[in-house]
Parts: C-alpha cells; sequence; structure tokens
C-alpha cells in the first residue's frame, strides 16, 4: 500500500514510523527544508497523559473574561476576520459544561496513557534518545482555589484510574528542592508520577532518520497544491511544481494547514490555529532549576528541564496563522521563570518561539477515516501533539489497515461534529483558508 503523509512534524514523523513498520511504502512531504520546524520545533517538551484535559472547561468562559483584561493573562483574543474562528469559539463555549468535559477528558486520557506507553516501547526497541526524564509532571498550586479545583480533578483521575498525589508545600521541595526558596509563593500541588519529558525536536529529528533508514521517502521544500478527487476518493495529490502522485491512502497531518487542504474536498475541519509561545532558557546554575516540568496554574506557563537548557511555554493567542512574536508574551514567561526559580539560568539570554497548535474545539483530536475513502486525519492535539503522537500514529495505521485500534477510536472521529464538519460548502469567508 502506497501512502502520502503531509507534514513531518512530530505527528507526521510518527505516522510515517508506525506506517512503514506495517508494511507500507511511505511517502511523506514536507514544506519545510527539515522535519519538525513548526509546532514540533521548540514546544513545552511534556509528555504529559495526567494533565491531558480539554481547554473547554467548566468555569473556563467566566476566566476568560478575566483574563482579557488582565496583564500576563494566558489568553489573547484578536478578530482575525473569519467566520470560522467566531463559530470554533462557539462550540468551544458549548463545550465548557461538565458533561462535556467529562467525556473528552476521558477520552484525551485514554489515548494520551496509550501513546505513552507506546512512546516507551519505541524507545527500547531502536535505542531511541531525545534528553527524556521520567520524573512525572507537578502542578503548581499558588491559591486555596486552585487547591481545591486540583482535588476535583484529583477524582476524576482517581475515576480514570491515573496514578496521582496532592501535595502539601513539605512534599513539594521533596519532589522539586529548588522550589524552596520560593516556598511562600505557594499552598501545593498535584503530581503525576508517570508523566515524562523530552526534547520533542530532538526526537523528532533521530526518529526521521530512523525512519529514512527504514524506507520512508521524506520529500522537502515541497507544497502540496491541491488533492484532486474522483469517484469519492483522493486521485492525485498536487505539488507545486505541477508533479501528481497517485498514492493508496493520504494522511493529512500537516496541523491547523490540514484545514485549507480539506476545505475544497468538501471537509469542514474545526482545527483552529492557537499560537503558543516558549522560552528556551539556558542553565547556568542546574540545581536551581527543577528537575522534570512544573506546570505554574496561575499563567498556564510549562516550565520543563532538559541537559543543559529550561524551556519554559505556554500562551494561548486565537487570532489566525500568524507566528509574530508578542513581547507582552516573551515577558510573560521571563516573569514566570525568574519568579519560581531566579537562580537557575540567565533569562534574557532565553531564545523566544512561538508556533500554532491545531486545536479542535473540544480538545480531542481527529485520528480517523473521513467520508472521502482513502483520506485519512491526523490532526488537532492542540497542545498535546507530543503526548499523543505515538498513540495518534499507532491507531492510525490500524485504522488503514483495517485492524481494530487497541484504545477506543469513535470519540477521535469527524462525526462527532456532525454534518457541519464533513460539508464545507457553507464556507465562503476567504479568512477561514488564508
Amino acid at each position: 500500500m502506497k501512502v502520502v503523509v503531509i507534514g513531518a512534524g512530530v505527528i507526521g514523523v510518527t505516522t510515517a514510523w508506525y506506517l512503514r513498520q506495517a508494511g507500507c511504502e511511505v511517502t511523506v512531504l514536507e514544506r519545510h527544508a527539515t522535519a519538525a520546524e513548526e509546532t514540533s520545533f521548540a514546544n513545552a517538551g511534556q509528555v504529559s497523559p495526567g494533565y491531558a484535559a480539554p481547554w473547554a472547561a467548566p468555569g473556563v468562559p467566566l476566566k476568560a473574561l478575566k483574563w482579557l483584561a488582565t496583564p500576563h493573562a494566558p489568553l489573547h483574543i484578536q478578530p482575525d476576520g473569519s467566520g470560522f474562528q467566531l463559530r470554533w469559539i462557539a462550540a468551544m463555549l458549548a463545550n465548557c459544561v461538565p458533561e462535556a468535559y467529562a467525556r473528552n477528558k476521558g477520552r484525551m486520557v485514554a489515548l494520551a496513557e496509550y501513546s505513552r506507553d507506546q512512546l516507551r516501547t519505541l524507545r527500547t526497541s531502536v535505542d531511541l534518545h531525545y534528553q527524556e526524564r521520567s520524573l512525572g509532571t507537578l502542578q503548581l498550586l499558588r491559591t486555596e482555589a486552585q487547591m481545591a479545583a486540583a482535588r476535583r480533578d484529583a477524582a476524576i483521575l482517581a475515576d480514570l484510574g491515573v496514578p496521582h498525589e496532592v501535595l502539601d508545600m513539605d512534599e513539594l521541595e521533596t519532589v522539586e528542592p529548588a522550589l524552596e526558596p520560593v516556598a511562600h509563593k505557594l499552598v501545593g500541588g498535584l503530581r503525576l508520577p508517570n508523566d515524562e519529558t523530552g526534547d520533542c525536536h530532538l526526537f523528532t529529528r533521530r526518529l526521521e532518520q530512523l525512519a529514512r533508514e527504514a524506507g520512508v521517502e521524506f520529500r522537502y521544500l515541497v507544497e502540496v497544491t491541491r488533492l484532486g478527487k474522483r469517484n469519492g476518493r483522493i486521485d492525485f495529490v498536487e505539488l507545486d511544481d505541477g508533479e501528481a502522485l497517485h498514492p493508496d491512502v493520504v494522511v493529512l497531518a500537516c496541523g491547523s494547514f490540514s484545514r485549507h487542504l480539506a476545505l475544497p474536498l468538501g471537509l469542514s475541519l474545526p482545527v483552529y490555529p492557537v499560537k503558543g509561545y516558549s522560552l528556551t532558557i539556558p542553565l547556568t546554575n542546574p540545581d536551581a532549576a527543577p528537575r522534570s516540568t512544573v506546570l505554574d496554574e496561575t499563567y498556564k506557563v510549562a516550565l520543563t528541564r532538559f541537559d543543559d537548557r529550561l524551556r519554559v511555554g505556554g500562551m494561548a493567542e486565537l487570532m489566525g496563522y500568524d507566528h509574530s512574536l508578542d513581547p507582552r508574551r516573551v515577558e510573560t514567561l521571563k516573569m514566570v521563570a525568574s519568579d519560581l526559580f531566579p537562580l537557575a539560568g540567565d533569562v534574557e539570554a532565553g531564545k523566544p518561539w512561538s508556533g500554532l497548535r491545531p486545536m479542535t474545539p473540544d480538545g480531542t483530536p481527529l485520528v480517523c477515516g473521513t467520508g472521502i475513502g482513502n483520506l485519512y486525519l491526523n490532526t488537532g492535539h492542540g497542545t498535546l501533539g507530543w503526548t499523543m503522537a505515538c498513540g495518534s500514529a499507532k491507531v492510525l495505521t490500524d485504522l488503514i489497515l483495517g485492524r481494530a485500534p487497541e484504545v477506543d477510536a469513535s470519540g477521535l472521529a469527524l462525526t462527532r461534529y456532525g454534518r457541519r464538519a464533513q460539508n464545507a460548502d457553507h464556507v465562503t469567508d476567504e479568512a477561514a483558508v488564508a
């Protein structure tokens, strides 16, 4: 079976790997010069199944209103001129109810835990290393209200069978000794001991090399201009140089840009580009840095330890396909790093970055077939692409080959969004595809 995978980020590369391991002839198409040059380049570095949860949660609408007028707020919305942005926000708000939150979180945790297990198996089978650590993740709580919310989350985690620990201040310092100087700013934490960390960019580049050695063809600096459809199937993949490929199967794994290629086919994918930021700080005092990942619940910022760097990531901007760096967001990341780990590294020497996270309104990715017979989706992972990559790739490989996935994939299908997602005739605003 000949498969074309569009996109060479962590989702596309893992998809190519698992398809090749299953015996498929795989070609990956990427418009950049190398793998992992967009959303996978400098993300927060977490493999965090325990924190897999939709942004659409009870209480978020009220918080969002407060954030819009708060300095260092984790959310910023700027109209992009498209009806799609408004529809996406409305759909997200509709998911901010307890029933939807519990359903979506259950789907996400199941896929994320399966993915972590697949990652561990992969890492062992091919001796793959990427500055990985298996020391868990720790959510830092600054207020009693946050502690109460963490206890509610802990109850959900218990129902899902996810190991967790609610910690007081003394226990926090045992897990992360570098927090001792700032203990007075915190009230406790929620720890997920089975979560992991690592450099996603390094992982993707090294897996790309292994996939290439296994027979996957990677074609860079090529852009897909059109998917041609005939008799309910993709008949050809047209490239910007006029070449046409004729694969048996096509996989859209190009993040937020998957929507652009799907729209002319009558598919309105509910995937919006939510911009996030990161700052990579060189460590000058490793003992004053976290040992793993800590999450500042107040500012929605994650701080992840690599070997000799601290990756600080977070923020959410809804403003279309805009890659620009807003100095105010970078200052927030600097502020959080300096506030929690003031002696760890040279914050001013940190390298800022922004990337577009492909996010669905309910937080759950699209790992599925479509109404078009040989077109499949692997996108919409939001902030959890690295966490869910291996599991999503394995699930999609099983679906393509007609095998039953090892986890329930029904909640990952495009059909959960109804007929509107599978009929794009109503889309007329050019901003939606700009």
